[in-house]
């Protein structure tokens, strides 16, 4: 019985944990909320000015165009972090089909960068 506790003794303490983070996180806003609301409190604010049009106004097609070049070289440091840690163990098999792969994104990023998508005009 003594080995069966000890086994799931860190179990129930990752339980724990997460059950006392989460009722503290359903609680919290209870907490801080605002209590008095007045227009100026509760008012839409974003990017250090008021909101000044409808929420499903159409945007210039760069925000996309660096939302999409934002993902993509956040996909490629999620790849780069495992291979670099299993570096050793991968040959010369995953040290050139990884340099295959940067490749493709330097190249991916050259044309991004002719074609004026990270200009901001």
């Amino acid at each position: 019985m003594d080995q069966l506790i000890t086994d799931y003794l860190p179990l129930a303490v990752f339980i724990g944990v997460a059950l006392a983070i989460g009722g503290a996180l359903m609680l919290a806003p209870f907490l801080v909320a605002v209590r008095n609301p007045d227009p100026e409190k509760v008012s839409a604010y974003e990017c250090g000015f008021n909101a000044f049009d409808d929420a499903r106004m159409k945007f210039d097609v760069r925000f996309y165009l660096v939302a999409i070049l934002f993902i993509i070289f956040d996909l490629e440091i999620a790849f780069l972090f495992p291979w670099a840690v299993t570096f050793a163990d991968t040959g010369s098999f995953g040290f050139w089909s990884m340099m295959v792969f940067l490749g493709v994104l330097t190249i991916g990023f050259i044309y991004e960068w002719r074609k004026g998508a990270l200009e901001w005009d």
